[in-house]
């Protein structure tokens, strides 16, 4: 079983491609070292990465 990568609210993205917010079903598309964005309630989140960007 792989290991889940996610990211806080505020926090870098450890990797190119689509995440969703924990409590969502929508996704954003972050690049590497993109900074997640803030959500509007002010509490933090966790982004999970669900699709990766395919690189060769």
């Amino acid at each position: 079983m792989t290991k889940k990568i996610t990211a806080k609210t505020g926090h870098r993205a450890p990797r190119s491609g689509q995440y969703r917010p924990a409590g969502s079903r929508r996704e954003i598309t972050l690049s590497k070292g993109d900074i997640t964005p803030p959500n509007n309630f002010g509490v933090h989140q966790r982004f999970t990465l669900v699709d990766e960007t395919k690189r060769k």
